[in-house]
């Protein structure tokens, strides 16, 4: 029987703990950062005020359309189109923002890499291929500009979505629904790990291969 030619450890768990290892590049730069998430907080406040200005808007086109009644409903089609421009726009600077400190951590980590890389002794160069080792360098770095834009891009605003639609609820219509969201968003967050957990070997697997592909060439 063929021998498996991928590490026997593929099954292990997600190391959550690294996303911790992500703070400091994120600290060198504290007011771009604070900026982009003051960003983040009104696209989402803009973008959950989106669907109110819309109600109104047609509770008050199904009314009387006099000439002054009018200018309600007029004025909250410009709040609402301002209210998505906002959306847009503010996203779009968020980014501009939070860039130069994910370029700036993807250029740290690579560096740091490629010193220690250098600080190796000769045997470990003499047993490696330079192809898969580059290959390795650059999957790490890409790895932590995603974990970094996903961190505050993702799940920062995730959870500030889902705490904001959870505390209208509970002010609008009680306890009952804001709890089901609440164990719906629990019942999520539990799944997505385990299936973490399950696929991280697959793609351990995958990366390997790609490595010795990358080594061979």
């Amino acid at each position: 029987m063929r021998k498996n030619r991928f590490p026997t450890n593929v099954d292990e768990p997600v190391k959550w703990h690294v996303l911790s290892q992500l703070w400091p590049y994120l600290l060198e730069f504290k007011q771009r950062v604070f900026l982009a998430l003051l960003c983040l907080v009104a696209a989402k406040l803009a973008s959950i005020g989106l669907p109110y200005v819309l109600k109104y808007t047609v509770d008050n086109l199904n009314g009387d359309l006099t000439t002054l009644a009018l200018a309600v409903p007029i004025s909250l089609i410009i709040a609402y189109g301002t209210l998505r421009l906002l959306n847009v726009l503010l996203g779009e600077v968020r980014d501009t923002l939070f860039g130069r400190v994910t370029e700036r951590a993807m250029r740290r980590l690579g560096l740091k890499v490629f010193k220690h890389l250098h600080n190796l002794d000769l045997g470990f160069h003499l047993n490696r291929r330079t192809g898969g080792l580059s290959r390795d360098i650059e999957r790490g770095t890409n790895g932590v500009s995603f974990l970094m834009r996903f961190m505050v891009f993702n799940i920062v605003p995730t959870l500030l979505e889902i705490a904001l639609v959870v505390g209208l609820l509970l002010f609008q219509f009680g306890v009952s629904f804001a709890l089901i969201i609440v164990l719906s968003v629990l019942a999520y967050i539990g799944f997505s790990m385990k299936a973490t957990d399950w696929r991280t070997r697959f793609v351990t697997q995958m990366n390997e291969a790609d490595s010795t592909t990358n080594s061979r060439a």
